[in-house]
């Protein structure tokens, strides 16, 4: 019988869900059997994308964002009970999974209690540093104190000084097995004529997908050339709505959004690490605008400014002249890295 290895991917925006599909589909080749486990929208996506696979619902941190930025700290302070709990709870109902589904090992994504004493366990991770401001140290520390119940802890980036995602990849703790992948993605680059002038990605949590939503739906009008919207919210009704030079998508699957960014010219989105490794993959130019009050997006968004790659500004000061910048950008480079599979899995 094949070894069941659960895969469990953090419900916090897609981009948890997003990069374990090339990890799911190598262990589906390497002749394992994938148990996908999640919640909200990052199951629903998973389930989309792998319908013959079992999957199971945990329970969720249903953390949200607040309406601004400069109180976001604040509330995941105030959400962190609630955190703390829903940790606790997944943690009770993978032992229970284990034992259901004779798991031979895990792999989670940024799920804190999504490990198990009696079974080898990765945990996938690009914030070695979990930055938060003045508090960073004191992130930093309690995430490490998780990390450490693992066996091994990834790191899709690169090991050198060549890398994407900074010094949120790094850590001076030697205690910490860590393992780099270099970047990974689902996409691969293909020559495709350029039809599609800009495409807007969406994704995150609530409600600032919402406020970004609604803010670059009225932002567009003015701008000339073909769009397609894709607003990041795995539905039931897939529906696509076009009006004039706009196509608006609730959410696409990775073999239709692949297509989709090869075709376009730029792309306008968060600066979600996730999409951050896409995008290089796919060796694309872009415009950032992260999330509002998110430490670890503002950062990567203003490295890459910096480093002369992508142009990025806050979501208050965004309008949609800004993106003339991008010309004078060199746009994401990809690493070209491949993973050994057969060594990463030995774990199990």
């Amino acid at each position: 019988m094949k070894k069941r290895i659960l895969v469990a991917p953090l419900n916090w925006g897609l981009g948890h869900a997003t990069r374990c599909i090339p990890i799911i589909k190598a262990l589906n080749k390497k002749g394992f059997e994938p148990i996908i486990a999640s919640d909200g929208a990052a199951l629903s996506l998973l389930r989309k994308e792998f319908p013959k696979f079992s999957t199971i619902e945990l329970p969720s941190y249903n953390v949200t964002y607040a309406k601004k930025g400069k109180y976001f700290k604040l509330k995941m302070l105030k959400d962190s009970p609630k955190l703390i709990q829903a940790i606790k709870d997944e943690k009770k109902a993978v032992k229970s999974i284990v034992k259901t589904y004779n798991i031979s090992g895990i792999i989670s994504d940024n799920r804190l209690g999504v490990y198990n004493k009696n079974v080898p366990c990765a945990f996938m991770t690009h914030q070695l540093n979990v930055l938060s401001g003045k508090t960073t140290w004191l992130s930093t520390k309690l995430h490490e104190k998780f990390i450490k119940r693992f066996d091994v802890c990834w790191v899709p980036d690169a090991k050198g000084e060549v890398n994407l995602s900074g010094k949120l990849g790094r850590s001076k703790n030697v205690e910490l097995s860590t393992v780099y992948l270099g970047p990974i993605s689902r996409f691969t680059k293909k020559h495709a004529e350029t039809s599609i002038d800009l495409l807007v990605l969406l994704s995150g949590p609530e409600p600032q997908r919402t406020m970004l939503e609604e803010k670059l739906l009225q932002d567009i009008k003015n701008y000339d050339g073909s769009i397609v919207f894709v607003k990041g919210k795995p539905a039931k009704d897939e529906s696509v709505i076009t009006q004039g030079n706009l196509t608006i998508y609730n959410f696409m699957t990775s073999e239709l959004l692949e297509d989709t960014i090869n075709k376009s010219k730029l792309v306008l989105s968060r600066s979600g690490y996730t999409t951050i490794m896409d995008l290089a993959k796919l060796e694309k130019r872009a415009f950032f605008i992260p999330t509002p009050g998110q430490t670890e997006q503002e950062y990567l968004a203003k490295r890459l400014k910096k480093q002369g790659f992508v142009p990025s500004c806050d979501q208050d000061s965004f309008n949609i002249k800004m993106l003339d910048k991008v010309s004078q950008y060199k746009g994401l480079k990809s690493f070209n890295t491949k993973i050994d599979y057969n060594k990463l899995f030995s774990l199990f």
